[in-house]
Order: structure tokens, then C-alpha cells, then sequence
């Protein structure tokens, strides 16, 4: 019997497969969360005698492409999957610049590729033990934003990030708990989404002029969510890591961010806090 593995492109009828997958390494994804990432990006899976062994996804955003959701299956590890899967998403990337928030265990093998490291994420997660309002100055005040502000949102989103969200975000706002923001004087001057995932709740992205009102929105969806269970994937340098961790969110984990090339870069005066998801950025 054969030990060949057939690679291919990854379609919606793999998601359950890969959820699977996922649960077996104690990932909190759901298979809604699966699906929103086949949606938005180019995907392959490596199988073996027609079973589902392998994944991973090139999310492409502009001139950037993030990789992520690179899982082998524990009984087909060391059989160079994880590499093969890396070169059909680096290879589907081309000519963008390929980026990626790796877990420790798996940046030996992106190390090994090229990728270098040039910043560091943490995820915070649990259910908030207190609440924090941060006080509006003049008029900046969070509010729900209209459908009519969200070409304004995306926009503000590429500028914090330096990727193109556009895709992403077309997919995640009609289906958003919560899309906030702050304007002042009619432009926009941050956003962020509450969004249902793993456990609970996702607060991701945020972006904004600086971290006052990153906290702000933080904490105006917070107050939506009373006793629930809430994530962030945020940017270990972005100044929200200790405040966080004063609500009741500790760190539960710290990955590199790794790029093959030179990493995006915000621009306009802003800033990405949080980001969409660890396998996005």
C-alpha cells in the first residue's frame, strides 16, 4: 500500500475535517471560524489515502499574504507535510510578501524557510473580573457605527495594519456582534469589531490614533459582553498587555511574528491594537 500524499487545493467540504484537526491540538475554533478563513483565502490540504492529514491557508491582503492555520496531523509528523504545504502557500503568495504568527514549536521549520522574526503577539483570553470605562475627551465617544461608515472603518484598518483588509472585513462585518468606533468632527479615528469565536467572543480588530481610545472601545464592547468569555491577539508592544491582564486577561501564550521580506507598516498616525486573528494578523 502506498505512503504517497496527495496535495491539492482546500475547499469548504474539507472544513470539518480540519475543525477536527484542530480540536485534536486543543484549538478553541470553531467550524464557523474554519469556514470564514477558506473564505478569505487560498487553501490546501495534504491527504493520505483519502483522509485529511494536513492544512494550511495564504490569506492574501494587498501586497502582504499572512499564512497561517498550518496543522499536520500528529501520526504524519516528520513526513516534510508541514514544508510541503508551506511551499504551495509561498508559492500561491507570489510575488506578495509572505507573513506569519507562528507558534513556538512550529518557527524552527519557518526559521528554516527564511522567515525572520520582527515583532512578538500575545494572546489574552478569560472572562474580564472588572470593568474599566475610559473617559471620552471632548468628542470622542464610541458609538455603533453605520453600514455608511465601513468603507471608512476598512480604510482605517489598512492604514493600522499595512495590509489590504478589504476581503477580510467585507466578510466579517455583516456577521460582527458589535462594529464600533470613534469619529471626531466626521472622519474616523478608530475601530473595533466584537465577533463570536472559539469560546466565546473575539475583540479584534481594533485600530486607532492612539491607546486611550483603543481602550475605549475595548471597554464599550466589553460592557456588551457581562460574564462572558473574551480573546485578543494583540501585539505584545502595543501598550494594552498590562491593562488587559488588570481586567482579568491574562497572557496565555506569546508567538513570533515572522516575515520572508521586509514587514508591512502602519502609516497615517495609526495604529493596529488587536488583530482580526492570530492566523490573519
Amino acid at each position: 500500500m502506498s505512503d504517497a500524499y496527495r496535495y491539492r487545493t482546500a475547499t469548504a467540504a474539507d472544513m470539518p475535517a480540519a475543525h477536527a484537526l484542530s480540536v485534536h491540538l486543543k484549538w478553541p475554533h470553531r467550524e464557523e471560524d474554519w469556514a470564514m478563513v477558506q473564505r478569505t483565502s487560498e487553501g490546501f490540504v495534504a491527504e493520505h489515502h483519502g483522509q485529511l492529514v494536513g492544512v494550511a491557508f495564504a490569506c492574501h491582503q494587498g501586497a502582504y499574504s499572512s499564512i497561517g492555520l498550518v496543522i499536520v496531523s500528529d501520526r504524519h509528523q516528520s513526513k516534510g507535510i508541514g514544508r510541503q504545504l508551506m511551499k504551495l502557500c509561498l508559492d500561491a503568495a507570489a510575488p506578495r510578501t509572505p507573513i506569519l504568527n507562528a507558534t513556538e514549536s512550529g518557527s524552527p521549520l519557518y526559521v528554516s524557510m527564511g522567515f525572520v522574526e520582527y515583532a512578538r503577539i500575545q494572546q489574552h483570553q478569560g472572562v474580564p473580573q472588572t470593568t474599566q470605562t475610559v473617559a471620552a475627551t471632548g468628542d470622542d465617544r464610541c458609538r455603533v457605527l453605520a453600514r455608511d461608515e465601513y468603507p471608512q472603518l476598512i480604510e482605517l484598518a489598512n492604514a493600522g495594519s499595512g495590509l489590504d483588509r478589504t476581503a477580510v472585513l467585507n466578510e466579517l462585518l455583516p456577521t460582527a456582534e458589535c462594529v464600533a468606533g470613534i469619529g471626531v468632527r466626521g472622519q474616523l479615528k478608530g475601530c473595533a469589531l466584537l465577533r463570536r469565536f472559539g469560546r466565546g467572543y473575539l475583540i479584534g480588530p481594533v485600530v486607532a490614533q492612539n491607546l486611550q481610545r483603543a481602550q475605549q472601545m475595548i471597554s464599550y464592547l466589553l460592557a456588551l459582553t457581562p460574564g462572558a468569555f473574551v480573546r485578543f491577539d494583540v501585539l505584545a508592544e502595543c501598550g494594552l498587555v498590562d491593562w488587559l491582564e488588570s481586567l482579568g486577561l491574562p497572557c496565555v501564550d506569546r508567538a513570533p511574528r515572522m516575515v520572508l521580506g521586509e514587514p508591512p507598516q502602519s502609516r497615517d498616525g495609526i495604529a493596529q491594537f488587536a488583530m482580526v486573528t492570530q492566523a490573519i494578523g
